[in-house]
């Protein structure tokens, strides 16, 4: 490749075959042979960062065990594109099915893959508007692999401009606009971040810290970066968790009709738990 000459670092293809591996070994993601450039220009940083002098070098030093350089390397890979209220057609569908449960127990939802928070406080909005202030419990457990994006998330802290779309109201009842050095920032007001618990999930773990039953599941464009066997696999361990009538959000571009005996579709992209035999 012509690009290869102007490379600050060699990057063969045996490298990126290499770091294609790790990244769906350690994380499940599905690196197309189109994402070379990608790969590159984000892990050359991690290069420099190390002070190593080539990707060979850098992988072998990876691959010894340094857990902080995981993190940074899965990190570099991992895409966050959110916003709030992203594919507003699912929040009307959450106030819905929120409604229909039973008030005098806590709900439980799961933001997966929850980036730097919007969805999150987006869902947290939602039970809020829905439900009221009242004395029933909104429990939102909130997991990203990514932590840096965790912590901007439990900041809580967004330009300005995340929240120009929301209407009026919606920024007044739950947004503080920050003054001085957060000038140009909006806060998350506490009255959501309460209802949040934000914490670092692997989804290919073996083991979720997760316990059923759960309300509502949000896996939202995440799963068109992993090959169907490690979609299966998440949706074998979504299925268990899910309360009998609890709903699945997907991503517009995302569909499970390979685990049809897991989920059937309900609606646009919502799934709910494909029909079980008794005592199954």
């Amino acid at each position: 490749m012509n690009t290869a000459h102007s490379r600050e670092f060699e990057f063969t293809d045996q490298d990126f075959q290499r770091i294609r591996k790790l990244i769906y070994e350690r994380a499940g993601i599905a690196l197309g042979e189109n994402k070379q450039e990608l790969v590159y220009s984000r892990l050359a940083r991690r290069l420099r960062a190390t002070a190593s002098r080539n990707f060979a070098e850098y992988l072998d030093g990876l691959q010894r065990g340094n857990e902080a350089e995981w993190e940074a390397f899965t990190n570099s890979l991992t895409t966050n594109l959110t916003s709030f209220f992203r594919e507003p057609h699912h929040f009307p569908l959450l106030a819905e099915h929120l409604r229909k449960q039973d008030r005098s127990r806590p709900l439980t939802l799961w933001c997966s893959a929850c980036s730097t928070g919007e969805e999150a406080y987006s869902m947290a909005m939602t039970a809020l508007e829905t439900l009221g202030g009242g004395d029933h419990s909104v429990h939102i457990i909130a997991s990203d692999l990514d932590t840096k994006v965790l912590q901007t998330a439990r900041e809580g802290l967004y330009r300005a401009d995340a929240v120009a779309k929301l209407p009026p109201q919606q920024v007044e009842r739950f947004f503080l606009r920050g003054t001085g050095l957060q000038a140009g920032y909006m806060q998350v007001k506490p009255e959501l971040q309460k209802m949040i618990d934000f914490r670092c999930i692997n989804l290919l773990s073996p083991v979720w810290p997760i316990h059923a039953p759960v309300d509502a599941i949000f896996c939202r464009n995440v799963m068109i970066y992993f090959d169907k066997e490690t979609q299966l696999s998440i949706l074998r361990k979504f299925a268990p968790l899910l309360r009998d009538n609890g709903l699945l959000f997907a991503g517009h571009s995302e569909n499970f009709y390979h685990a049809a005996a897991l989920f059937k579709l309900r609606g646009n992209t919502v799934y709910e738990l494909a029909a079980q035999p008794k005592g199954g």
